[in-house]
């Protein structure tokens, strides 16, 4: 294995390496009860943001995640994380013909032993100052939600209820 790191690394293949992150933030994510369940760790690269999540104790299956537009976490229903973050006034869905948002993300998959390592790259969110900084008045969080996203329906998806929640700070 380690020899195929090597040669991945050598040809250029490998995600991009810590040296090469501008800014990096987290995100502590809760579960309703306001216990903490995992992390999401949010690094500015050349090429827009890489978002990196690790929970535990979810219910297996398929879950949206989300960046929503407020930084606010209040449990148990998260509610106060306001709509996906969405600065461009796009629909929702990755099946929209005017969407996505720019917090909406691929569903991630929970093991049957509640736990979720998730990597994304996203060009549409900036760290830093302008239109899709995840920074702006009211700060942003992250939300995965009880079920499924459809990928279409605006303007949320018809994903449930807000299961974990993490604001963003730096």
């Amino acid at each position: 294995m380690r020899g195929t790191l090597a040669a991945m690394a050598a040809a250029g293949c490998l995600a991009i390496s810590q040296a090469q992150a501008q800014e990096s933030v987290n995100a502590v994510l809760i579960n309703p009860d306001g216990e903490e369940i995992g992390t999401v760790a949010i690094s500015e690269i050349a090429q827009g943001l890489r978002i990196f999540a690790q929970a535990e104790d979810l219910p297996p299956g398929v879950h949206a995640f989300h960046i929503h537009e407020t930084g606010q976490c209040d449990t148990p229903s998260f509610e106060s994380a306001g709509g996906h973050y969405n600065p461009t006034g796009m629909q929702h869905g990755w099946d929209n013909p005017e969407g996505p948002h720019a917090g909406d993300f691929p569903n991630v998959h929970v093991h049957e032993d509640g736990k979720l390592a998730v990597e994304y790259f996203t060009a549409a969110l900036t760290l830093s100052e302008g239109e899709s900084t995840l920074f702006d008045d009211d700060g942003s969080a992250v939300v995965v939600h009880e079920g499924p996203d459809d990928y279409q329906s605006d303007p949320a998806g018809h994903a449930g209820a807000r299961i974990a929640c993490g604001v963003i700070s730096r």
